[in-house]
């Protein structure tokens, strides 16, 4: 798969211009599916999920002019023949994932067979936040929130680095450079803490990053480096 993992969405120019090069065509003429389901494990998430579908939301994603857009819940894929959503997940340019609680999502991405199918996908995936995240080995303790049955805080792996979203967000205190330093100082791979204005577009393992803001990629040497000159 292709992908474009962002913050918050479709923010700017250079992002939309990522976006359009990776479908291979304009916004206008390409399929999408959305996914709403991260939302769902948040307070208020219903209402969250609507904003996201029906475009009333901040984080630009649904709302860009799609030739055609459909919802795709995937608590309910279990109990769905798969010849009724498998053909259409295969025919779509584009899925939207939306953010939220990044362990359920991924918990739900498992259980509903999507994850196994994501490799063999021509779409591109477009994740928001959570969505973004759960492409990662894991996510790290302190984006633990809700809690799959089997614990820890692994996520589907499709990408070999981390991301801490929402970098220095006005709302989100706890987002801040020196906790994103920490949170990369616990992981064994590569990290990018990431801005609003800012996405990683991934093709065959290539990570390229989109901003019109700001960001700081963290390796693991880079961690011990800084900790080692601390002391």
């Amino acid at each position: 798969m292709k992908f474009l993992l962002t913050s918050a969405g479709i923010k700017n120019t250079s992002i939309h211009n990522a976006l359009v090069d990776l479908l291979g065509k304009p916004v206008a003429e390409s399929s999408a599916l959305c996914i709403p389901t991260a939302s769902y494990a948040l307070p208020g998430g219903a209402a969250l999920a609507w904003r996201f579908i029906s475009g009333n939301d901040e984080c630009t994603m649904c709302e860009l002019g799609w030739k055609s857009l459909g919802v795709l819940e995937l608590t309910a894929l279990p109990s769905i023949d798969e010849k009724h959503w498998v053909p259409m997940v295969q025919e779509a340019d584009v899925l939207l994932v939306n953010g939220g609680d990044p362990l359920y999502l991924c918990y739900w991405m498992r259980q509903s067979g999507l994850a196994d199918r994501l490799p063999s996908l021509r779409a591109v995936y477009v994740g928001l936040s959570a969505g973004s995240m759960i492409m990662a080995p894991r996510i790290g303790e302190s984006f633990v929130g809700w809690t799959p049955p089997t614990g820890g805080d692994e996520t589907l792996g499709l990408v070999d680095f981390a991301m801490f979203p929402h970098l220095d967000h006005e709302m989100l205190p706890d987002n801040s450079m020196t906790h994103a330093e920490r949170w990369a100082a616990g992981m064994q791979v590569p990290g990018y803490a990431i801005d609003d204005q800012t996405a990683l577009k991934v093709i065959d393992g290539a990570v390229e990053v989109v901003s019109e803001g700001h960001w700081k990629r963290f390796t693991p040497q880079t961690i011990k480096e800084q900790s080692n000159h601390r002391t």
